[in-house]
């Protein structure tokens, strides 16, 4: 017999990693939410902008009616998701995929080959299903319709078998009950190689441990950071989005040769802004006395009184950090531009300052601009009001100055909130950063205290 549409979803199902970010396209894709268990912990991302933790609900119109642990996301940050490299597979359906991983899809596959063109291009996997025995699909040496993703495609997941593409070429590795190698070769233009012993298509999932992104402590959620990392981390001029029960961890883990990346650097504990009478506010500087800082990317990494200067500008005037000086709104575009996958941007802000030296500059449109790079981190230390257990963030007042544009900017993105909630129990009109940004959360204590007894 040949796989049902339903059996060729739990089976590209049973390829996804607890944890992981999944596009599923238009069609038969969707079908494989329906089969993802919610404790793998995998994000679900369609082409209708919606963001939903397993199982997500069968039709997205269902699920943008109950929002249950969903986020929408807006274009922005639809493209930043794609581009950004936070998406881990993407599932298509194709009408034809060629033995060096090209993929066509159905002419009635969705509204056209830019997402797919999008999605196949930046995802780390790209999975492609079909039905080769229903006549909808096929598997040969060479598309003949216009190519939506080109090389990119490494697993097939059909009605009749699985076969994976690699530099070596096609092998079909699994085979549908009631199949023989013989009968799948028929319908499969190009050669393929078979395994040894290929496996029978089970249709069942495989045990798979349980994956959280919550973390008990934030001890254990900077546990890893190791020397040399770049790390970003908010600051206005006050304490309300600095992430400090994060920043005392780090002190205390102790990684060095750090590059911080920030807008203040750490002038709160010096200014007192918002801070109450008595009290020295947590921030970056606990980072710089302990000799963990080697450069800072920052716009305001001084004290505005000469009298009061800041820690990093006392080591900075004794040669132990280096300093980049970047336009405030340029910190945030490069941040932004990081995150969501651009390499770099003109902009007219520095040009014929000391800002621009040493860096590109072009005319556009009769205005001198200078190139920036973007900037992406490996891990970030950011602070929001309440999250869920799948990373969707809810902030308050200015903590979402910074915080909101660095989440999507690290590799890993360790949040500190006051509370968290189980999926469902945020409005997706409230979520500000979606899950699919974030790796890590942990809870501020409720005794901990942002500030410390000004001595």
């Amino acid at each position: 017999m040949t796989a049902s549409l339903e059996q060729i979803a739990v089976t590209a199902a049973a390829q996804l990693l607890p944890g992981e970010v999944v596009y599923l396209g238009p069609g038969l894709p969707l079908l494989v939410a329906g089969h993802l268990p919610r404790h793998w912990g995998v994000t679900v991302y369609t082409e209708a902008g919606l963001l939903a933790g397993s199982p997500a609900i069968g039709s997205v119109a269902d699920a943008l009616a109950t929002g249950a642990g969903s986020a929408i996301v807006e274009c922005v940050q639809s493209a930043g998701l794609i581009r950004g490299g936070h998406l881990d597979v993407a599932v298509l359906q194709a009408r034809q995929v060629s033995t060096s991983g090209d993929l066509s899809e159905p002419a009635n596959g969705g509204p056209g080959p830019g997402r797919s063109s999008e999605v196949g291009s930046c995802a780390q996997r790209v999975f492609a299903v079909m039905e080769l025995a229903g006549g909808s699909g096929s598997i040969v040496g060479h598309c003949d319709g216009p190519i939506s993703v080109q090389g990119r495609v490494g697993i097939i997941i059909s009605d009749v078998g699985v076969f994976t593409i690699t530099s070596g070429g096609l092998t079909l590795t699994e085979v549908a009950p009631g199949w023989t190698v013989d009968q799948v070769r028929q319908l499969v233009e190009p050669t393929i190689d078979v395994l040894p012993n290929p496996v029978e298509m089970t249709f069942t999932l495989p045990q798979r441990e349980p994956h959280s992104k919550v973390f008990s402590s934030a001890a254990a959620a900077v546990a890893d950071i190791p020397d040399g990392s770049t790390i970003l981390i908010d600051g206005f001029a006050g304490p309300g989005g600095m992430a400090a029960y994060l920043m005392l961890a780090l002190r205390d883990q102790g990684a060095n040769d750090l590059t911080m990346v920030s807008n203040t650097a750490g002038i709160a504990a010096t200014v007192g802004f918002g801070t109450p009478p008595g009290s020295r506010t947590i921030d970056h500087s606990v980072l710089v006395l302990n000799g963990q800082i080697k450069k800072a990317l920052a716009s305001f990494p001084v004290s505005p009184s000469p009298s009061r200067p800041t820690p990093f500008e006392l080591a900075y005037l004794r040669g132990e950090v280096d300093l980049e000086l970047v336009p405030q709104g340029t910190l945030a575009e490069r941040i932004r531009a990081g995150g969501f996958g651009i390499a770099a941007f003109y902009t007219p802000t520095g040009a014929g300052t000391a800002v621009a030296e040493g860096k590109p500059t072009r005319t556009i449109d009769g205005r001198e601009q200078v190139l920036e790079s973007g900037i992406q981190a490996d891990f970030a230390l950011l602070r929001a009001l309440r999250a869920d257990t799948m990373g969707n963030l809810v902030y308050h007042g200015t903590s979402r100055n910074f915080n909101a544009v660095m989440a999507p900017a690290a590799r890993v993105t360790i949040v500190e909130v006051d509370e968290i909630v189980e999926p469902g129990q945020l409005s997706p009109e409230a979520i500000v950063t979606p899950g699919a940004f974030v790796q890590r959360v942990v809870q501020r204590p409720a005794d901990f205290s942002a500030y410390e007894v000004d001595e």
